[in-house]
């Protein structure tokens, strides 16, 4: 028979840091799940990605259990560190904070495939593309057309 889901909870939590104090440990603990369970995993699972910024979902069900997906890190994360840039420009239409390539954006958008909802290549590449102006950051080079 099949656990009874009652609830996700969304996190972002560096890999292999994950400890009680917040934000992990009163979102886990107002749900009654147990918070050092939990980070033990976490950092089990996490040790090679270890510094990095991932997003994780985590499933409790009724009887306190849960299991979570670690997905990949944020396009915005991964696009700072492609860049080396520190953050991304506070005024993006007006000044640049920095510039990738296209073979860079293509990296990242098929790192991240999994986790988008576009069926090409191509269409992760404009979504990359377009969280990279969002924060101030020129693309270099010719972005693959639309094919038809």
């Amino acid at each position: 028979m099949a656990k009874e889901i009652a609830g996700q909870i969304k996190l972002q939590i560096r890999g292999g840091a994950a400890n009680p104090s917040p934000p992990v440990g009163p979102a886990l603990g107002a749900k009654g799940i147990n918070i050092m369970e939990f980070c033990k995993q976490f950092n089990a699972r996490t040790q090679e990605k270890a510094g990095k910024v991932l997003p994780v979902v985590i499933s409790y069900y009724a009887d306190k259990s849960f299991d979570f997906i670690v997905k990949t890190p944020p396009v915005a994360v991964q696009l700072l560190e492609v860049s080396k840039a520190k953050k991304g420009s506070a005024e993006p239409n007006r000044s640049r904070a920095a510039e990738v390539t296209v073979e860079q954006v293509r990296q990242i958008a098929e790192d991240k495939m999994a986790d988008l909802n576009c069926f090409t290549v191509e269409s992760a590449m404009r979504m990359v593309a377009g969280t990279a102006r969002s924060m101030g950051i020129a693309v270099k080079g010719e972005m693959p057309t639309k094919t038809k």
